[in-house]
């Protein structure tokens, strides 16, 4: 439906960048992991349960293998980091439960969400139950940058959910402003995982910045091709259902794109269908069909890369070593993915 589809050795090549920095944090990770199960442990028996039913659902744990590959970037070998990846983690799946309930969505990387099982008032607490978790790890860390830093990052996440809250159904959102949305809610944690690798490694403010803005520059690009294959990914590999952005009535960046660029009876449709919320059988192709003829995904993913080469240039700074261009291989991963 005119979605951009990467080409096969393409595909190819992403898929073999994740695998590539999955080899070189295995032996971390696998810490990690095993700090997670621990740390979300609790005498009241539904905790670990619904906070096990997502974090041991299949995601690629791709924000705390930032943290890693960051801190071997720069030289870290003591063992903070790992402490750092988790609680990075447990803020990235608080997100998540808020969000499924938020948003009332049903699937979430092919299974139903914790809200669907257990209810919202389950999944809202234990979210918290995770932040109180996250928090206590990196205060072990006594690395009171590290904090401030997440803890930062934790508020910014808060404030772009609430905006794009308020955006919700507002088809004369900007790009603008819904990039700042997305700067917030998406790019931020990004960010701060990577961020907080150099600090953990006491490296220098420039090699820190480096490393925030490359953090920052992905998860914009992260968010973009997400906005984009919600249009035409599919849905065994994409997490969700295709189409939740539209039945949501989230304004996405196609979505400004193609209403921006349509006519007069073009936008009425969009009104009816996202700011009414009055959705028809049909209407979800005919909104692929209208970013098709705008370009809108296109463009989306066009802006995705533009990010993306930000990302990689960042990374300059850093002498050339097996993490460093597997950080940099993961940017076409997050572009050129598929799932």
């Amino acid at each position: 439906m005119g979605v951009v589809v990467p080409l096969e050795d393409e595909r190819g090549r992403s898929q073999n960048a994740v695998a590539q920095l999955q080899a070189l944090v295995r032996d971390d990770m696998e810490d990690v992991n095993e700090f997670i199960r621990e740390r979300m442990s609790s005498d009241v028996p539904m905790i670990p349960e619904l906070a096990s039913h997502l974090i041991n659902s299949g995601g690629k744990r791709l924000r705390p293998m930032l943290t890693i590959a960051a801190s071997r970037l720069c030289g870290y070998t003591g063992g903070d980091h790992i402490k750092l990846a988790a609680s990075v983690e447990f803020l990235h799946t608080a997100t998540l439960l808020h969000d499924d309930v938020v948003d009332e969505s049903d699937l979430r990387r092919g299974q139903k969400t914790a809200r669907m099982v257990w209810g919202n008032q389950a999944s809202v607490l234990v979210g918290d139950f995770l932040l109180g978790r996250a928090f206590r790890l990196m205060v072990e860390t006594r690395s009171l940058r590290a904090l401030e830093i997440i803890a930062n990052a934790a508020s910014i996440i808060a404030e772009g959910e609430v905006m794009q809250l308020a955006a919700a159904k507002d088809t004369g959102t900007t790009e603008d402003a819904y990039m700042r949305v997305i700067a917030a809610k998406t790019a931020a944690l990004f960010a701060a995982a990577t961020e907080v690798g150099a600090v953990i490694a006491d490296r220098s403010a420039g090699e820190a910045a480096a490393l925030e803005s490359y953090g920052r520059n992905l998860g914009i690009a992260f968010q973009l091709v997400d906005d984009a294959l919600d249009y035409g990914g599919r849905a065994a590999s994409l997490g969700k259902n295709v189409g939740d952005d539209f039945r949501e009535g989230k304004i996405t960046l196609p979505v400004v794109l193609a209403f921006r660029r349509g006519g007069t009876e073009e936008r009425a449709f969009w009104e009816r269908t996202l700011t009414q919320g009055d959705r028809r059988e049909g209407d979800l192709d005919h909104a692929k069909d209208l970013m098709t003829k705008h370009g809108a995904i296109e463009d989306t993913i066009a802006r995705a890369r533009h990010y993306g080469s930000i990302a990689k240039d960042a990374l300059a700074i850093f002498p050339d070593d097996p993490y460093r261009q597997a950080l940099i291989d993961l940017v076409d991963f997050c572009i050129s993915r598929t799932y």
